[in-house]
């Protein structure tokens, strides 16, 4: 495999945050062999991320200014490799920041097989209690790796124990093309798909997924209470599509979440008084999580005051998910009548 690399970043409306990511590649390129690419493709954003583009990078790599009315992250992402030019493709997001010496650990490995990495993502906490929040959420659902973060692999057969996402994710440009090509989702726009679940799985029954600390990035998460409750009720609807599939380990607990869910709906319904006692519940829950695996005050009480919150974002946006699955499901029957 040549040095050549080409580097993907999808974004809309990341124009605040999109400079240090270039900026962070442009070090990380430089500490590497490699010889680089940017692919930016502009989803229909109105911030002007494409001129932040071309204004950080400066002719310090070369770049392809992709645009595209907005049809989400999954379609960027596709648009931006197949206009890449090398066999070998990064994905990178705009809000990712590539830790100095990712690439140069990267390319090491490359001579001994291993071409497919995730990246291992430290959430940029500060004083961020959403950060926060989402740090602790990541780190307890795949406490297995969080707690001992090694150099590792997973296939297959072991997908589900191991931290994953296309926000820093280094592949063959095949590959890539290939797992595009098979993806599939339930509903009928694209930017409600599960963008990221899919393709990987499907990559890792070609290939070893390989994860380290060695190969990392700095995400910055959002700071803002309307920006967290947006993303978190996405996620939901984004959760439902990628987990929704009796392949995901979690399958199990997204079928026990509707009943479980409308059950509490109904009690709160006929008993409002028991809104804060729930509430509560949730937040006291959260606390006793976090501190007994070890996490700071900050994170322990930025848990446990955004659990209720996140869990009715995220609640209800799985609930839209089922009603776009319902309603993409009626559309291709009634085509097919």
């Amino acid at each position: 495999m040549s040095d050549a690399l080409s580097v993907v970043v999808p974004v809309h409306d990341e124009a605040p945050h999109l400079a240090a990511t270039l900026d962070a590649l442009v070090r990380a390129v430089g500490e590497s062999p490699f010889d680089a690419e940017v692919v930016v493709v502009d989803d229909g954003s109105t911030d002007g991320s494409a001129d932040v583009a071309r204004s950080a990078l400066d002719d310090s790599l070369p770049l392809t200014v992709v645009t595209q009315a907005n049809a989400g992250r999954f379609a960027a992402r596709r648009a931006g490799v197949e206009r890449a030019q090398s066999e070998l493709v990064l994905l990178l997001d705009g809000r990712v920041r590539l830790r100095r010496e990712s690439l140069a650990f990267a390319h090491g490995r490359l001579a001994v097989g291993e071409t497919v990495w995730n990246g291992h993502v430290h959430v940029d906490v500060a004083d961020n209690p959403y950060a926060a929040f989402a740090n602790v959420l990541v780190e307890l659902s795949w406490k297995e790796y969080f707690d001992d973060p090694r150099t590792t692999s997973y296939g297959a057969e072991d997908f589900d124990r191991y931290p994953k996402g296309t926000t820093c994710f280094l592949a063959p440009r095949d590959l890539l093309l290939e797992a595009f090509g098979g993806f599939s989702t339930r509903y009928d726009d694209l930017r409600h798909a599960n963008d990221d679940t899919p393709v990987l799985r499907a990559l890792a029954a070609r290939e070893r997924i390989h994860l380290s600390p060695s190969f990392a990035c700095d995400y910055r998460s959002r700071a803002t209470l309307t920006s967290f409750l947006r993303h978190s009720f996405h996620r939901g609807t984004v959760f439902l599509d990628g987990h929704g599939r009796p392949e995901s380990r979690l399958f199990p607990a997204v079928v026990a979440f509707y009943p479980a869910s409308a059950a509490l709906a109904v009690l709160a319904a006929r008993r409002p008084s028991m809104l804060p006692v729930l509430a509560l519940g949730a937040t006291t829950a959260a606390a006793g999580l976090a501190h007994v695996t070890g996490r700071s005050a900050f994170e322990t009480a930025s848990f446990a005051a955004l659990a209720p919150v996140y869990a009715v974002a995220h609640g209800a946006g799985m609930w839209r998910g089922l009603a776009l699955m319902a309603a993409s499901s009626r559309r291709r029957r009634l085509a097919n009548t």
